[in-house]
Parts: C-alpha cells; sequence; structure tokens
C-alpha cells in the first residue's frame, strides 16, 4: 500500500471539488444548469455526461461511508459546520448571502469526499493499524 502524501491528497481534493462543482454551482457552468437550459431536449451528450458524474458520485460515496462509516461523514459535516457557524459568528461570512452560503456547503461536501477517500490512509499512518482490505505487497 502507497503512503498517503500532500499531492495524493490533492490530487484527491481537486477530483472531489470538481466533481462537486462540475454537478452544480451558483455560477450557472453546471451540469444542473446545462440539463435545465436544455429541456425538454435530451441529447446524448448530456446522458454520456450525466453517468460519467453518477459514476463519480457513486465511487466517492461508497468509499467515503466505507471509510468514515455513516457517524464519521455525520461527525465531519457537524466539525465543518461548526467552523462555518464560528466564521460567521466572527463576521468573516454573511449567511444571508446565499451565494456564498452555497460555494462554502458545496466545498465541505467536496472536503468530507476527499477526506473519506483518504481516510483509511490517515487512520493507518495516525493508528497503526491496517484494513482488512488492503493486500500485501510481497512482489
Amino acid at each position: 500500500m502507497q503512503e498517503l502524501t500532500w499531492l495524493r491528497f490533492s490530487i484527491r481534493l481537486f477530483f472531489a471539488f470538481t466533481l462537486v462543482f462540475a454537478t452544480f454551482n451558483p455560477s450557472g457552468y453546471s451540469y444542473f444548469h446545462w440539463v435545465k437550459a436544455t429541456l425538454p431536449t435530451f441529447t446524448p451528450y448530456i446522458a454520456l455526461a450525466g453517468i460519467a458524474l453518477v459514476i463519480g458520485w457513486a465511487m466517492f460515496i461508497r468509499a467515503t461511508i466505507r471509510s468514515l462509516g455513516p457517524i464519521g461523514v455525520i461527525l465531519a459535516a457537524l466539525l465543518q459546520g461548526c467552523l462555518v457557524w464560528l466564521f460567521i459568528d466572527l463576521g468573516w461570512f454573511d449567511w444571508q448571502n446565499i451565494s456564498l452560503m452555497a460555494w462554502v456547503g458545496l466545498s465541505i461536501t467536496a472536503i468530507i469526499l476527499a477526506l473519506g477517500m483518504s481516510w483509511s490512509y490517515i487512520r493507518r499512518r495516525l493508528s497503526g493499524q491496517i484494513d482488512t482490505d488492503d493486500v500485501a505487497d510481497d512482489n
């Protein structure tokens, strides 16, 4: 099993942000907006992009739930939600700015997905425990 480096975590984070923001974002350039603008027409391009996004979401969600567990996902969301609350309380965020809050919520989702994809590595590093899914590389 390879070690988790900052570069490898950054790659996971990049793909998580790409998946989340390609699906929806407040800028108006996302799969959601593309489908909304072309309805009732449905093209093979839209179907292909939608299937690719569903595959990406399935991979990330499955890995996140398997590594963090449902309670871990809830705790990660609560921790990041409390951080947002703190930033609002400090005056750094304006909770009435819907666009900003959407960007923050989507970013939190991407961070949780990236942590879920990396958690097995992090847990192994912190605790020394190996997952049963790990296979010895005795080549």
